[in-house]
């Protein structure tokens, strides 16, 4: 077995009395040139953690071309038909039942995680993994389209998310994928996105950078002077002195600024 078809999906799920999940967003992979696609992005040589297999849609593809498989599945149901139907006795494939939020990755080599995120989780896996002692040269990940544009943004329309990510790495939209590529339905089209671990080194705590971007942005539309002044409680002429300082407009809003003046903002507030 390569591939599963909707019609070998259904069945699965009527053998073991399972159906999609909603509140998981379980929306499974049908479309067999995309699979492709995704498996084309992975080397022989590569250790894969994948997140949320499901059914083992991609799984089967990753299987047969990396060197090590690490799957992190949520639903148990999902991991007894892994374990059971799609991968019996199978010794170069790690099936683990746990939550990627709480589950400790154990990984001291190079590594690269392969996901189809669901909506509600896909900025904390993202933090997640950006932020792992041992974070994942590359992370190839299945999220809606619209997250994935707001990953990639650059100014005027920066966002939280974007500048969280691209503190880390370097995020880049591969490709599309329509609706129709899932079972069940979802309501919205996806993309695929890599996001590649950087060896930028900014010097700057990355506790105190996200304090001042959270206060930035606390009211998007609003001026920096306001929201950072009352973000991080300080008097206005503190904060007038403190943008104009980083060589920051105080009236500017915070979509407008770069990665790059955020740091500087946040090396002068130390």
């Amino acid at each position: 077995m390569d591939y599963l078809s909707k019609k070998e999906i259904i069945l699965l799920l009527e053998q073991y009395d399972a159906r999609p999940l909603k509140k998981m967003g379980q929306n499974f992979l049908i479309d067999k040139n995309i699979i492709d696609k995704i498996i084309s992005l992975v080397e022989p040589d590569d250790i894969v953690v994948e997140v949320g297999p499901g059914l083992g849609s991609i799984t089967l593809g990753l299987e047969k071309k990396v060197k090590e498989l690490i799957c992190i599945e949520k639903d148990k149901k999902m991991v007894e038909i892994l374990e059971k139907k799609i991968f019996p006795n199978n010794s170069k494939i790690k099936i683990i039942k746990g939550d990627i939020l709480k589950e400790e990755i154990k990984i001291k080599k190079k590594y690269k995680v392969v996901a189809n995120v669901p909506f509600y989780i896909t900025s904390p896996i993202i933090r997640r993994f950006l932020e792992e002692k041992n974070p994942p040269e590359e992370m190839i990940l299945l999220i809606q389209k619209e997250v994935a544009k707001r990953i990639c943004s650059k100014p005027p329309e920066m966002n939280i998310l974007a500048l969280s990510v691209q503190f880390y790495a370097d995020p880049k939209i591969i490709f599309p994928i329509s609706r129709n590529s899932f079972w069940p339905l979802p309501n919205v089209d996806s993309a695929i996105i890599n996001i590649k671990k950087t060896d930028r080194k900014y010097d700057v705590d990355p506790i105190l950078f996200f304090k001042v971007l959270r206060s930035g942005f606390s009211r998007p539309r609003a001026q920096l002077l306001n929201n950072i002044s009352n973000g991080l409680k300080l008097s206005r002429e503190e904060t007038k002195k403190l943008l104009l300082e980083s060589n920051v407009n105080p009236i500017r809003r915070a979509e407008t600024l770069s990665l790059e003046e955020w740091i500087i903002i946040s090396k002068h507030y130390a």
